[in-house]
């Protein structure tokens, strides 16, 4: 059973997602991460990381219009110091895959800095753009989330905003389609 030996031998494929206060790493927070693991050849889900993050800061109207997240509801959540660990045990020398990666990277990256961690780079194997797997494969242009949803026939209806767990949750459907269109993944 080939998922099992890559498993056993430590390669482990996640799709990430976060949602945050804003766009600027030195200003903004993350405040929400979702991490998923899935089996390479069937593409299920075998273990998930999820939390909610206190952002220690206001939650930008504009923000809350993305995701519905408000400072009121992030208050009483872990601080990322305190998620760091059980975070970097998850996603450690993993591949990830992120759709537009450079963001979420940027921002997860100014919260460990903040916590004295090495990037994100340096605890995972590999870290792969899902947005420039999509553009190799289809070409630049709509290869946004929910187009990809909309162009495979993924069912995006739960999606009424923006939220890491069900966008992660579809991202592992759309690197399922991606893979069955020819895109690889990280070895």
């Amino acid at each position: 059973m080939l998922s099992l030996d890559i498993r056993m031998n430590g390669t482990r494929y996640i799709c990430l997602d976060t949602e945050t206060t804003g766009l600027s790493a030195s200003n903004d927070r993350v405040c929400e991460i979702a991490a998923l693991e899935f089996d390479p050849e069937t593409f299920e889900i075998v273990e998930s990381f999820h939390t909610y993050l206190n952002p220690c800061r206001d939650v930008p109207y504009y923000a809350t219009r993305v995701h519905g997240l408000t400072a009121g509801f992030l208050r009483d959540k872990p601080v990322f110091a305190e998620i760091t660990d059980d975070f970097l045990d998850f996603v450690g020398d993993s591949h990830l895959l992120i759709h537009n990666s450079s963001f979420d990277t940027r921002m997860l990256n100014s919260e460990l800095s903040r916590v004295g961690v090495p990037t994100l780079d340096m605890q995972c194997r590999s870290i792969t753009c899902t947005l420039r797997m999509a553009n190799a494969l289809r070409g630049r242009g709509r290869n946004k989330l929910d187009d990809l949803c909309r162009d495979f026939g993924i069912d995006a209806s739960m999606r009424t905003l923006h939220g890491a767990l069900v966008d992660t949750q579809l991202l592992v459907r759309v690197v399922h389609r991606l893979v069955m269109m020819g895109a690889r993944l990280p070895d």
